[in-house]
């Protein structure tokens, strides 16, 4: 039998010329072993197809110029495009994609539901989005773009904002958002404030598409009752913003793996599990931390 090495080795100098590493931050994303998520993958897929269907669906059917216009369509091409990259990178264990971008795609979902279905008129009118196509007869567009925009319309504006807010909360980690992705979100809605009193400025006046939402109407309201409206919008979406931070650092961990009770370490099983793991004499201890596999001395820092 090996004669137990000492736990302190005399007399053994230092290694020259070896300095002592400094701790260093190591993300846990570095480290951690990723794994592969089929379910996820497979739901963000269907999440994204949804979303290019409504989307694709408001661009045949209509106008594409002033369908492109809607936020309803612009931010349900940018889940369909961010929800298919998350799904791919579900399915091939790597990292997800940057909660700057997951973040702001949840906030502009939600934003667009929360506007149709609080600030717009209710109904199946409410819901259409896009004008007649001139490739078209005024009847055929109406027979064939009827049914089908009474489904993109709750498609894009409730569909889609509850599958994205499920995702979030069920599929992926809290803890990630920062208060300061909250000023960066803020920078599309007012690009598209900007976009939207451009257009309605270029188009002909008295046009029924020259501004796509009544609040932002500057030519029938004025620049004074639109810009306190959009200010006011501004601040709700910030609002929006900095909650939607605050519950991601209070919301439990849904892919962190059960815990079991005080009263799950009696049962049968685990009374024999633990049995299993006890030392070659009856002990609990491991192989690693018998006195015979410790090794410290000034020359390896007190390794063991």
């Amino acid at each position: 039998m090996t004669a137990p090495i000492p736990r302190d080795i005399p007399d053994l100098p230092v290694i020259p010329g070896v300095a002592t590493p400094l701790p260093a931050l190591v993300p846990a994303r570095a480290v951690l072993p990723l794994t592969r998520r089929p379910a996820a993958a497979a739901f963000r897929a269907l999440v994204a197809l949804a979303a290019a269907a409504g989307v694709g669906t408001e661009l045949l059917l209509g106008n594409p110029l002033q369908a492109a216009s809607h936020w309803s369509v612009q931010c349900g091409a940018l889940v369909a495009a961010v929800f298919a990259c998350s799904a791919s990178r579900a399915w091939t264990a790597r990292h997800p994609v940057s909660p700057l971008l997951t973040g702001g795609t949840l906030l502009y979902a939600l934003v667009a539901g929360m506007v149709q279905h609080l600030l717009l008129t209710r109904g199946v009118g409410a819901f259409a989005l896009t004008g007649a196509n001139a490739a078209l007869g005024t009847d055929d567009m109406a027979a064939l773009a009827g049914g089908w925009q009474a489904m993109t319309g709750p498609l894009l504006h409730t569909v889609i904002p509850l599958a994205v807010a499920a995702d979030w909360l069920l599929l992926t980690r809290p803890g990630v958002l920062r208060p300061s992705h909250a000023m960066k979100w803020l920078l599309f809605p007012l690009a598209y404030l900007a976009f939207t009193l451009v257009r309605g400025s270029l188009l002909a006046d008295g046009s029924p598409t020259q501004y796509l939402y009544p609040f932002l109407d500057a030519d029938t309201y004025g620049y004074r009752s639109v810009l306190p409206n959009a200010l006011l919008l501004g601040l709700a979406i910030y609002t929006l913003a900095i909650a939607l931070v605050a519950v991601d650092h209070i919301r439990p961990d849904p892919l962190r793996p059960r815990q079991d009770s005080p009263l799950d370490r009696w049962a049968p099983d685990n009374r024999r599990s633990r049995r299993n793991r006890r030392g070659p004499w009856g002990r609990r201890d491991r192989w690693d931390q018998l006195p015979e596999n410790w090794i410290s001395s000034p020359a390896t820092s007190g390794l063991e």
